[in-house]
């Protein structure tokens, strides 16, 4: 029982926290140099659309997915991703292992970025919220 109430503070406290995750994502159209512009013009055709294509699939953006890494808010490892599947409400649930500790959080309170999966929290906070901090 005290693992469940564990586990639902924390998922609560990272739910809370989603916001600022949102904020420390790249913009999907970042502002153009002008010298950038003045070589794209310049470039063949065939070479501008493929760096098109190239710029949209690198914004994309990615699902989190089992065995993806998982890093916290300094950049830093933490842990894994176990597994994702719906909870009984249907929410995308990503299981996170980070040690000997399991925990559960919404998918869509993380977010993909080089192929890892970013908590906005650091593991510090983690496992103070988990119980039993390791100092």
């Amino acid at each position: 029982m005290r693992s469940f109430l564990t586990l639902g503070a924390a998922t609560i406290a990272l739910a809370i926290a989603a916001p600022a995750l949102a904020q420390t994502t790249a913009p999907a159209a970042p502002a153009q140099d002008p010298a950038a512009s003045t070589a794209t013009t310049t470039a063949p055709a065939g070479a501008a659309a493929a760096a098109g294509t190239t710029a949209s699939t690198t914004t994309a953006a990615a699902p989190v997915a089992a065995g993806q890494p998982v890093k916290d808010n300094s950049g830093a490892v933490i842990g894994s991703v176990a597994e994702v599947k719906p909870d009984a409400t249907g929410k995308s649930m990503a299981t996170i292992k980070m040690g000997d500790k399991t925990f559960a959080v919404a998918v869509a309170n993380l977010a993909v970025q080089d192929g890892a999966t970013l908590i906005n929290a650091s593991k510090t906070e983690i496992e103070g919220m988990l119980g039993g901090a390791k100092k």
